[in-house]
């Protein structure tokens, strides 16, 4: 297989124009994905290392958060209560049981409630109501 330098260059740059940090590009039967990882310590950005060929990309921000993840079930939109201006299913420090609604998830006009999968105490909350989810997007972190 021959790669082309120059389209992975080409990427790059857009990844630094554009301010993206990752991008991919498909075309007949070749598939090509370049990105750049930023891990934050005391305040301060500090650029990975460049990607080695012979070495796997890892996003070492993943490592970072520690507790259980509660993830999307599917893409839509996700919100924090069951409509506008209502309680909020959850909030940060408040303990919950498996089972318990955290969040809903729109998709096609049908509202998913996102069960918890764990018992524990809300440590983080991962998303902004009314943003857009991908699946397996993290929306809770528990302790």
């Amino acid at each position: 297989m021959k790669i082309n330098k120059k389209i992975i260059k080409e990427l790059s740059d857009y990844l630094d124009e554009f301010n993206l940090t990752e991008l991919e590009y498909t075309e007949k039967d070749t598939k090509i994905k370049v990105s750049k990882n930023n891990i934050s310590v005391n305040n301060q950005n500090i650029p990975s290392p460049k990607a080695d060929v012979n070495r796997p990309n890892i996003d070492l921000s993943e490592k970072i958060k520690t507790g259980i993840e509660i993830t999307s079930p599917i893409i839509g939109t996700a919100y924090h209560a069951p409509e506008p201006g209502a309680k909020k299913f959850v909030e940060v420090g408040k303990k919950i049981k498996k089972g318990d609604t955290v969040m809903i998830v729109e998709a096609m006009k049908t509202m998913n409630h996102v069960p918890s999968t764990a018992d524990g105490v809300v440590k983080e909350i991962c998303v902004e109501d009314g943003q857009p989810v991908e699946f397996g997007q993290n929306l809770l972190i528990l302790d």
